[in-house]
């Protein structure tokens, strides 16, 4: 019974693989988008219903207007990756709504969300490019559809676990179980959510660049965001995030390729 749990482990693991055509690497997803989008629009409007959504004002007209760059340098690139239909089943739509939270998100299907207590931190139009292109990329990467899977395999994984240790006392179990639980978020799926953060910003920088935005203002954008959080994150190893100190010094070490590739594919007018 054990080996065929294992068994069933590893065969989840070999046919969960797929290649995404915009990084480029194989990654874990039992989600298709057919399955993944309409639950997400769903999500997204029911949303909408329930909170503030800023029209008509300057700075709602500019989350548009950021959004559709974002989107046509989005299809340039993946028109030169040769991805020309992978957008298809995307329906963007760009919302600022009244929040204090310094906070954007992307829903899976180009579903974008900004709240006003992010825009004092944006300043300006590349700040905002910034943001929108980083949450952007997260749909383009599938990675709502990628956590879930990994969500899904770590409840595999401690089935798997259960069965192995069935055979020995209580006592051995809970300990096997909760040594798995830390194990598993802090060796697996914490560091699995920084790789996700870290790919956002690296594709999120070529957006910008073939958008028209010069991807060196996103230094400045993540210089402020750690100053207003005054040190008050948590440890690196314990985060879903990178560090501060992290994520400048990867996107300042990024921001050549991302030039170089809107010099290839070229930038949005």
């Amino acid at each position: 019974m054990k080996k065929y749990v294992f068994l069933g482990v590893f065969g989840a693991l070999m046919i969960g693989c797929a290649t995404n055509p915009i990084t480029g690497k194989q990654n874990l997803n039992f989600v298709s988008n057919s399955e993944l989008f309409p639950s997400s629009f769903q999500q997204y409007s029911q949303f909408l219903t329930e909170n503030k959504v800023i029209t008509g004002t300057a700075d709602a007209k500019l989350v548009e207007t950021v959004g559709f760059k974002i989107k046509a340098a989005a299809e340039k690139y993946l028109n030169y990756l040769g991805q020309t239909q992978y957008l298809k089943d995307y329906r963007w739509e760009y919302k600022l709504v009244d929040n204090k939270e310094v906070n954007a998100w992307c829903l899976p299907g180009g579903k974008i969300v900004v709240y006003s207590g992010i825009l004092p931190v944006t300043q300006n139009e590349s700040g905002l490019a910034t943001v929108m292109g980083h949450e952007v990329s997260h749909a383009l990467a599938n990675h709502g559809a990628q956590r879930m899977s990994a969500a899904q395999l770590q409840q595999i994984g401690g089935a798997a676990l259960g069965a192995a240790t069935s055979g020995k006392s209580e006592a051995t179990q809970q300990i096997f179980a909760q040594a798995y639980g830390i194990g598993s978020e802090v060796g697996v799926m914490l560091p699995f959510s920084r790789s996700n953060e870290s790919e956002a910003d690296k594709i999120g920088l070529t957006l910008m660049a073939i958008a028209g935005y010069n991807p060196d203002d996103a230094v400045a954008f993540w210089s402020r965001m750690a100053a207003k959080s005054g040190g008050s994150s948590s440890p690196e190893f314990m985060s879903t995030h990178p560090s501060d100190a992290t994520r400048i010094a990867n996107i300042k070490a990024l921001i050549p390729e991302a030039k170089a590739i809107a010099l290839k594919v070229g930038t949005i007018k």
